[in-house]
């Protein structure tokens, strides 16, 4: 359950929190208050898309945070899955927005990506946003309410059709490539086996080409380190007052002193230690310098490994573990062509292996869409009765495709008739836009009750609904709230009368500034609200008599359920 949303610095929004309760949350307010920035609030922090647009003027960043409590067990075991731990029952999810339109988000402080924040999202909220039930009319959503409502069973038999399916058109890709006549073979042979030689020619070792690089870049500098040598070693143990000579100077006085004074004699030994560190130090500089070769043939030599070496790469692969790799795959190119028939006989048979497992595999998933299209129906037919669709048939239409996909060879569509007598036809056939609403509505409801999620959100469900309608929509909304938290964005006054929790979004204005503000209301102003949402221009007794009676039928209604 959605418990608390804060939002700052976002659209009109300077600074605002709001407490969710359980059950029918209703938010309401004047049209341009800026309820459409509380539902975009929500989306943004749950992974949706960012821009520096939505930050409030001047600001320096915009913060969405929301917290949910996590009660069901299921719920908690998929979070865990996915390395999400609840702290206290409950976890945080927030995004901040920086006027760079750089985003951070969070779950409990810990910073994840985007597509984590929209794989929580979609265990703990499912939000039905303006025009989304639109989205019923493009027949290819309506295999994915479909597939949702059988997931429990479908989703292990989808993954293995999924990687049969690329086993397939591997197999089926392979096939069409070896299609090769005769001519063409000799040249593929030829060629393949000049690359084999060539790399073999080269008598390449792992880690070669680091060691010559080493190699190249010493001696290709070599006059430099030849002079810093010598100068070193002019410095240090030759010519006059070199730093040897001094140094042995130096212990020798302190050592003629170091019986005196037992700090003296403490100092002596650290500089005889001096001393010997400098003496070590000349030997192997001095034996460093003894070996130092940079021969022209040698340096040559080197280059044109190299060279030889980055020939190959550039042909071949980035390193020389590559290369090998590639001269690997190359051989077993080779081999099959040199056997040719059997190459291709072997694809065939894997092919027809993979065609047959994905026969069974979209027969399997057919069956269970079937199987479970009849419940979604049912279901749905059911809440469409609930919401004034008296004498509606509801079903899905089946087709078979003439290819395979990675889902199936199915395609679906919905079918509806809304009056006796009536053929079933597909919904952008007979669907208006307020039947449309309701079909949404009622798919929602259902597909809810099956994935067991909390918290619903709908924004204007109510589109081009009235009358009797709406107060059977609101019932509906009203009965779907007792097992789930519904969060409504309504402008129908017999949706906010059955309202459990009701906020007001209000937009207010000053020389310089406009700030939108959500605010819980008790039962005095949600009467005003009501009578204002009734279309009452002024606050008479008349008004909030029509209000008071509104709420009264939803209470009754209520207790009644």
């Amino acid at each position: 359950m959605l418990l608390n949303l804060h939002v700052k610095n976002l659209a009109l929004i300077e600074e605002s929190e709001v407490t969710f309760g359980s059950g029918l949350n209703i938010l309401s307010g004047e049209t341009g208050a800026g309820k459409s920035i509380i539902i975009g609030s929500v989306n943004l922090a749950l992974g949706g898309k960012v821009s520096r647009s939505m930050l409030r003027e001047n600001a320096e960043f915009a913060l969405v945070e929301l917290i949910f409590s996590i009660e069901n067990k299921a719920q908690a075991e998929v979070l865990r899955a996915l390395d999400i731990f609840p702290e206290n029952g409950e976890i945080i999810m927030s995004r901040k927005i920086y006027a760079s339109g750089r985003s951070v988000s969070r779950i409990n402080s810990e910073t994840v990506s985007a597509s984590v924040m929209r794989k929580v999202a979609s265990l703990l909220i499912d939000i039905h946003g303006q025009h989304e039930h639109e989205s019923l009319l493009a027949k290819r959503n309506h295999m994915k309410y479909l597939d949702d409502f059988a997931k429990r069973v479908l989703a292990e038999r989808k993954k293995l059709l999924a990687e049969v399916y690329d086993e397939y058109t591997v197999c089926r890709k392979k096939l069409e490539e070896a299609s090769l006549d005769a001519k063409q073979q000799a040249r593929e042979l030829s060629f393949l086996q000049y690359e084999i030689d060539e790399i073999d020619q080269a008598d390449l070792k792992p880690g070669e080409d680091e060691a010559l690089e080493a190699d190249f870049k010493k001696m290709s500098h070599g006059r430099k380190i030849t002079e810093a040598i010598a100068e070193c070693q002019e410095l240090c143990s030759e010519g006059n007052e070199n730093a040897a000579d001094l140094i042995g100077r130096s212990v020798r006085a302190l050592h003629m002193v170091a019986q005196f004074d037992a700090s003296m004699e403490a100092l002596s030994g650290q500089l005889e230690e001096v001393e010997n560190l400098f003496s070590d130090f000349n030997r192997e500089l001095s034996g460093y310098a003894s070996e130092l070769n940079f021969s022209e043939e040698a340096f040559q030599q080197i280059e044109d490994r190299l060279n030889q070496i980055n020939h190959l790469k550039a042909k071949y692969g980035k390193t020389i573990e590559r290369i090998l790799e590639a001269r690997q795959e190359k051989e077993e190119k080779l081999d099959q062509l040199q056997h040719y028939e059997e190459y291709r006989q072997q694809l065939q048979e894997n092919l027809s292996q993979a065609e047959a497992k994905l026969n069974q595999l979209c027969q399997e998933v057919t069956e269970i869409r079937k199987s479970y299209a009849k419940d979604l129906t049912a279901q749905t037919t059911a809440a469409l009765q609930d919401l004034n669709f008296l004498d509606v048939r509801f079903e899905m239409e089946f087709s078979r495709l003439d290819h395979f996909t990675a889902n199936g060879w199915d395609e679906t569509r919905f079918m509806i008739s809304t009056n006796p007598g009536e053929p079933l036809k597909p919904l952008d056939a007979v669907a208006s836009g307020g039947e449309l609403s309701r079909i949404m509505l009622a798919l929602k409801t259902v597909l809810a009750e099956h994935d067991e999620i909390e918290t619903l959100i709908f924004d204007e469900i109510d589109s081009g609904i009235s009358g009797r309608t709406a107060q059977m929509v609101a019932e509906k909304i009203k009965m779907t709230g007792k097992n789930h938290q519904i969060i409504c964005i309504t402008h129908l006054p017999q949706i906010a009368a059955m309202a459990d929790v009701h906020f007001i979004i209000e937009k207010s204005s000053t020389d310089d500034m406009t700030i939108t503000d959500i605010h819980k209301v008790a039962e005095e102003e949600s009467l005003a609200e009501l009578a204002r949402l009734l279309g009452s221009d002024a606050l008479t007794e008349a008004a909030l008599s029509n209000a008071k009676e509104m709420k009264e039928q939803a209470n009754g209604f209520k207790e009644a359920r």
